[in-house]
């Protein structure tokens, strides 16, 4: 199946603030932010993507914004070649009565240790629960997966552009980590992390990636067999 490259977006004026933005209207990636998906939107741009699929929330728009735009500057293509897609199955968790309140304070709360230990036992007040993120998130990923392979083929490469939680909790699905585990996951602000579904399990390739060359996965064909003894790894071009 194909391969899909999970970006966060950039750091956002909330993120600088210590606030828990969640699903808040307007909020917007800050001067680091812009550099941040600039930076991660050049290390994609040898890479021909079939689609941006993003969240709808604003800060996740403006990094696939970046990221199309840099794929238009490929010799010979144009932006009618990565069209953004906008899917609400990966938006930010809905954090209810924790939306738009400073961390420092979150960590004061009793479910915050529950959130640290026992994701899959948390639902925020006035909001989702974790599980229910995960189930989304994997369910559109996966949705996305099948329709780009049915559309393009195998050898397809695409972007999902979601939020830190989201991503987590689909590079754990693809781990078969328990939920419980998710939070051993780092994803940084514009980070890239790197799944293939192949035929038989999904294939981690990368996770929490900020630096290095994707320009293999151009020619990097369909997830297969895992090659017994690590195999001679991805060849940069």
């Amino acid at each position: 199946m194909p391969t899909v490259l999970l970006v966060r977006h950039g750091r956002t004026t909330a993120n600088a603030q210590g606030i828990l933005a969640g699903r808040t209207a307007g909020v917007r990636l800050d001067a680091v932010g812009r550099e941040q998906a600039a930076r991660t939107a050049e290390r994609m741009a040898q890479v021909p993507l079939v689609a941006v699929v993003t969240s709808p929330l604003e800060r996740c728009r403006q990094t696939a914004r970046i990221l199309v735009d840099h794929q238009a500057g490929r010799p010979g293509e144009d932006v009618a070649a990565s069209p953004i897609v906008v899917e609400h199955g990966i938006t930010e968790c809905d954090y209810g009565q924790w939306q738009g309140r400073a961390l420092r304070d979150l960590a004061k709360e009793p479910l915050w240790s529950t959130v640290q230990s026992q994701p899959s036992a948390v639902t925020f007040p006035g909001g989702e629960s974790l599980a229910q993120m995960q189930a989304r998130s994997v369910a559109a990923v996966r949705r996305h997966d099948a329709a780009f392979e049915e559309q393009h083929g195998r050898g397809a490469v695409w972007a999902a552009v979601a939020h830190g939680d989201i991503i987590k909790s689909v590079l754990a699905d693809a781990l078969g980590m328990h939920l419980d585990l998710f939070q051993r996951i780092a994803v940084g602000p514009a980070s890239v992390s790197i799944v293939r579904y192949g035929p038989h399990r999904p294939e981690v390739v990368a996770t929490n990636t900020d630096s290095g060359d994707l320009s293999w996965l151009r020619d990097a064909g369909p997830a297969g067999d895992a090659p017994v003894g690590g195999g001679s790894g991805a060849q940069a071009l």
